[in-house]
């Protein structure tokens, strides 16, 4: 069975979307192309952010957002390996959300989608890094921001993930290091409905 990006705590009580491995890679590019398929099973979802009971739905424009945005092509090396494999814990990193920061829409482009302007919140995920025998050796922890357009229907939409930073901390082995037993996703998550509980 393949392992799914969990959320888990750490040993200050935050919050952490490990994503279990590196699907995305390229030793030149990531394969863009191939993070926006991944995207697409997500559309349509709805998820709640625990923190402010907000929910934040998936639109179509996600995946070339997320791909294709100023920000995802300015990314280089380990930022863009980062990005590309957040996508595997996109409506983990909503739901454990922190934060609420609220921007007017000043730009003539984003009129109807995102009438009512725009929210960032706050957001962590793990990465694997692996020794050169290509065995798990510990996570490096990333910080990112979820940007969502607040669209003239009323509806909170993810438009895309970045200021994507690592953290000087990293986890050594989960079952060592972490404050509590990690959360199984379906515990959390009934995808199969394509809703977050």
């Amino acid at each position: 069975m393949e392992k799914k990006a969990e959320i888990i705590t750490d040993k200050n009580g935050k919050k952490i979307v490990r994503i279990p491995k590196i699907l995305f890679k390229g030793k030149r590019q990531i394969p863009w192309d191939d993070v926006k398929n991944y995207l697409e099973q997500y559309v349509g979802m709805a998820c709640e952010i625990e923190d402010t009971g907000d929910i934040i739905y998936i639109g179509n424009d996600l995946p070339d957002e997320y791909t294709g945005s100023k920000y995802t092509y300015s990314l280089k090396g380990a930022n863009a390996k980062a990005k590309a494999n957040a996508a595997q814990g996109i409506p983990e990193l909503l739901k454990i959300a922190t934060g609420k920061y609220f921007r007017e829409n000043s730009g003539e482009k984003h009129r109807k989608d995102a009438a009512y302007g725009w929210y960032r919140y706050d957001s962590r995920f793990a990465l694997p890094v692996y020794n050169e025998q290509d065995k798990e050796e510990h996570y490096n922890v990333y910080h990112a921001s979820m940007l969502i357009r607040h669209n003239k229907d009323g509806n909170y939409y993810l438009y895309d993930i970045f200021d994507i930073k690592k953290k000087r901390a990293t986890l050594s082995n989960p079952k060592i290091l972490l404050g509590k037993k990690p959360i199984s996703l379906t515990h959390y998550f009934n995808i199969r409905v394509k809703v977050c509980q």
